[in-house]
């Protein structure tokens, strides 16, 4: 099983970023995937996933209208689309796969995470 994500780097407040997550050796249709952060200090939180196999979403009230999920089935990967990017938005993001959204414990996958930098 395996998560790799990709797409984290440094931008300007304002700016945009998309993250990629590619997922191998499970079902991809049987998890909601999506995305957890953790900033310096803070709890990890639920950002947004995406159910497959019914295109369902979720997404922390802080990004609602900001960032954008989306997959792709056939590359069985999952895309993060951030736009209007804050400082309050620096933090570690790690893909995750699970049914239990945004439950931290209730993820039955993770990624390595992919550090995102927005400068003020």
């Amino acid at each position: 099983v395996q998560l790799q994500a990709f797409g984290g780097g440094l931008v300007q407040a304002g700016g945009s970023l998309r993250l990629s997550c590619a997922a191998s050796g499970f079902t991809f249709d049987d998890y909601a995937i999506g995305w957890f952060r953790q900033a310096p200090g803070k709890e990890r939180e639920g950002v947004s996933c995406i159910s497959s196999s019914d295109g369902s979403t979720y997404y922390a009230d802080s990004v609602k209208g900001r960032f954008t999920i989306s997959s792709d089935n056939a590359k069985n990967t999952v895309y993060l689309q951030m736009n209007s990017l804050k400082p309050e938005d620096t933090a570690v993001y790690y893909c995750a796969a699970g049914s239990s959204w945004p439950d931290y414990y209730g993820m039955d996958y993770w990624g390595k995470g992919t550090l995102v930098t927005v400068s003020s």
